[in-house]
């Protein structure tokens, strides 16, 4: 593995670690475990780096847009940035007009994170944050592991244990472009996701239970279409969020990913759920381009997945090369519990008790034709 000091943080060292399988390059750092760059090989075999993200360290301590993020201890938008566990009413940080993002204005995203394992094509990093912090309750260990398999897939998987009752509810935040991270819109994209319907949001984009179907609905991705199909579209959604910005219900048991020692794959449905080393993965989505023939396949396990077509982005991110990552320059898939799934009960609920063990795969597989 290739370690590089990259400067520092806070008084501490920061590195940037090499992964390297088959035709898969990624770049890493203990600084929020973030992932940094993924070369991947278009049609004609030409590598190029799919994720955005900075040159300069310095970047990634502000970061609004979440390049490459692991987000935790709890990703994406908890309403009123407050919650209530077991009796007791916790306030968080207000960093969304009145609401919680992505844990707040100090998440473990922006903290230096130890290696405790490493070797060519796999790291682990692992943080333990303390009781209160980010105002969640419990002394929290946390470890993320990223793996290159074989089959060029790149899988991210969550481990973590608390001491006290608490919510935990890690994903990463990277904007893909198929095209390679320089070369604008996605729009011409194409995506496929396996969800019958969405969590419907208000226009702070805070669920509050509702559920849509998106049968004849500009969410409807249940056959492949392009990105910018439907997403201008004068429904109150889209033009709340701007674009797409919502979490979509997955059907996780309709078409399962079988694992080999190559990695993932998916199968023809139907299937019943495939075991590797004690995670279970379904196919809930791609992306495609037919400008390069790249196409990334996304399995998870959680129970949902955030489709963010960078409706924020503008010229002043300014990106590796110099590059200015303009509107809907990147797409993240941002596999999750559901957003504000803690006010609502009737959401599957992003609790990790004590003497349990929260464990969590994220894999995507990239191919080219």
């Amino acid at each position: 593995m290739n370690k590089t000091l990259w400067g520092n943080a806070d008084g501490e060292a920061v590195y940037t670690y090499e992964l390297k399988k088959a035709d898969l390059t990624a770049k890493v750092m203990n600084y929020g475990a973030n992932l940094l760059e993924l070369h991947v090989p278009d049609k004609d075999g030409n590598l190029s780096d799919v994720v955005l993200g900075y040159d300069k360290l310095e970047d990634y301590f502000v970061n609004d847009p979440g390049f490459g993020c692991c987000v935790t201890p709890v990703a994406n938008r908890i309403g009123g940035a407050a919650f209530d566990l077991n009796g007791v009413h916790y306030e968080l940080d207000q960093n969304d007009g009145k609401n919680n993002l992505h844990s707040g204005f100090h998440p473990f995203h922006r903290k230096i994170w130890n290696v405790i394992e490493e070797q060519d094509d796999e790291i682990t990093f692992a943080y333990d944050g303390t009781d209160m912090e980010c105002g969640f309750p419990g002394n929290i260990h946390i470890e993320i592991t990223y793996k290159l398999w074989n089959n060029n897939s790149i899988s991210i998987t969550y481990r973590a244990k608390t001491d006290k009752d608490t919510i935990f509810n890690p994903t990463n935040h990277s904007y893909f472009n198929l095209n390679g991270h320089d070369s604008g819109s996605v729009m011409d994209h194409f995506v496929w996701l396996n969800a019958d319907s969405i969590t419907r949001a208000n226009q702070e984009s805070i669920p509050d239970g509702t559920i849509t179907d998106v049968f004849d609905t500009p969410f409807d991705f249940r056959t492949e279409k392009r990105l910018n199909a439907d997403i201008d579209a004068e429904y109150d959604q889209l033009v709340w969020a701007h674009g797409y910005d919502h979490n979509h219900i997955l059907n996780l048991k309709d078409e399962a990913a079988e694992f080999s020692a190559e990695g993932y794959v998916s199968n023809a449905f139907p299937l019943t759920m495939k075991e590797s080393d004690g995670f279970s993965v379904s196919h809930v989505g791609s992306l495609r381009s037919d400008k390069t023939g790249r196409k990334m396949d996304i399995y998870t396990d959680l129970p949902g997945i955030q489709m963010y077509s960078g409706n924020y982005l503008d010229s002043s991110h300014i990106g590796k090369g110099g590059k200015a990552y303009d509107f809907r320059g990147g797409i993240a898939f941002e596999t999750q519990y559901y957003p504000n799934a803690i006010n609502v009960p009737s959401f599957p609920q992003p609790v990790l008790k004590v003497g349990e063990e929260f464990k969590s795969r994220t894999v995507y597989h990239f191919s080219a034709k």
